[in-house]
């Protein structure tokens, strides 16, 4: 069995199959995936998934950074009222993105820290979307790191400096996907060096598509794809990366079998 620790299926990518394609990754022995928020508009889609396949699917609740414009404070204020008034998984997806826009990088930072506050309260773990931000997201973490803090640097494309300091904060793990397998990104350089105890699978759906799939819509039923490459990489079988990583990723969202 595997997990998918990291799938937007209520894009409007998977308008026309959703259905299907879920399917096509519970058949392909995706069990659970686990759902980010992206901003307030996402979230009753992803609600509606939750509705219609409560085993496989698990929401998130947070502010994605590259949402994070003028309006950040009303936004938060309603993942807020979301985040309290129930349970979930996780506060995610959040963090610093620097790639597309650094105009709200303050504000961002400012939504960051909030939103781990919130998550380190309910003892939740955080799933942090860093893109060209490492340094800034290492400052924050440096700053806020206690017992209480643990998540998942999700699409985890760093070196291995960045995952050894990582590790070192003691409660994160590395969301690998589809980078893993492009053949020039290093990234399995990387991961060959990494302990397969902190790593889980994602697909980031519908991006990111791995090799063979690559520049086309990526969905949850491509895990499988992931966990060859890693087999490849760590010389073990498949059974066992989705063993070890859905086992990872089980025992910090506290996921039930």
């Amino acid at each position: 069995m595997f997990i998918d620790t990291h799938t937007h299926l209520y894009s409007d990518a998977f308008a026309e199959d959703r259905d299907a394609m879920i399917q096509r990754a519970i058949d392909a022995g995706v069990e659970q995936m686990l759902l980010p928020n992206i901003d307030v508009a996402s979230i009753e889609g992803m609600y509606a998934l939750e509705r219609q396949y409560p085993k496989h699917c698990f929401p998130m609740m947070g502010l994605h950074p590259t949402s994070v414009k003028e309006d950040w404070e009303e936004q938060l204020s309603v993942i807020k009222k979301h985040l309290f008034q129930r349970e979930f998984i996780a506060v995610g997806e959040i963090g610093i993105d620097l790639y597309w826009d650094k105009q709200f990088q303050q504000q961002q930072t400012e939504a960051f820290i909030q939103q781990i506050n919130w998550a380190k309260g309910l003892n939740i773990p955080i799933v942090i979307h860093a893109r060209d931000s490492f340094p800034e997201i290492f400052e924050v973490l440096d700053q806020h790191n206690d017992d209480r803090l643990k998540g998942i640097f999700h699409c985890f494309t760093g070196t291995a400096e960045d995952a050894a300091k990582i590790n070192n904060y003691g409660g994160f793990l590395l969301g690998i996907g589809g980078v893993v397998t492009f053949k020039k990104s290093g990234l399995d350089a990387v991961v060959a060096q990494l302990p397969l105890e902190s790593l889980v699978l994602e697909t980031d759906s519908p991006y990111l598509a791995p090799t063979p799939y690559r520049g086309k819509r990526n969905e949850s039923a491509y895990i499988p794809v992931i966990a060859d490459k890693l087999s490849d990489i760590f010389a073990v079988s498949t059974a066992e990366i989705a063993k070890i990583t859905t086992a990872n990723a089980r025992q910090l969202f506290k996921l039930t079998h």
